[in-house]
């Protein structure tokens, strides 16, 4: 039996027709009949698993959602992203292009992950933080207020909160911060 169907109600957002989905059975915590956010297509969300799209978020393109992952608020996920086990994208974030957000990767508020970018493990990447290019987040890491982090830059260690990452670096010192990594990368 099917979790969710698209129901009639539809909105028009970048060009696209995407519609509200509802829960046809209770599962996790949501309730036979409880209306969800935007798909456009049912390929969007997967019919298996306890991941569900809710609140007016959407998901369009060729954007999957999986697993258990969680996508609320008005989180836009679009292109061809992954977004599978634990993870959860909400507030105003920006998921796209070819990006991956899995394991108990969490994006909210204002923050930005697109291009080839891997946001996975326990990371969290919030505030206006911008992930991008073939940049990788991982573990415990931190990367929030302005930060900037992309081309093959590795984080899987520390904190981040300002500042811009570019370069093919990887952390492995548990306490780094962005200003003593800028200032190795500048010496």
């Amino acid at each position: 039996m099917k979790k969710y169907e698209l129901t009639k109600e539809t909105i028009q957002f970048e060009g696209k027709i995407l519609y509200r989905i509802k829960a046809l059975k209770a599962f996790d915590n949501i309730k036979e009949g409880d209306l969800g956010g935007y798909v456009e297509f049912e390929d969007n969300l997967r019919q298996e698993g306890n991941c569900w799209i809710s609140d007016e978020a959407k998901v369009f393109s060729n954007a999957i959602v999986a697993g258990n992952a969680q996508i609320s608020g008005n989180a836009k996920v679009y292109g061809k992203v992954l977004i599978f086990n634990n993870a959860k994208v909400f507030d105003n974030a920006i998921v796209a292009e070819n990006a991956l957000v899995f394991e108990n990767a969490k994006v909210y508020n204002h923050a930005q992950v697109y291009d080839d970018a891997q946001i996975f493990g326990n990371a969290r990447v919030y505030d206006n933080a911008i992930i991008y290019d073939r940049a990788k987040i991982y573990g415990n890491v931190k990367v929030y207020n302005e930060a900037e982090v992309s081309e093959n830059a590795k984080i899987n260690k520390g904190f981040f909160k300002s500042g811009r990452i570019t370069k093919d670096l990887t952390t492995t010192n548990e306490s780094i911060s962005l200003r003593s990594l800028l200032s190795k990368l500048n010496s």
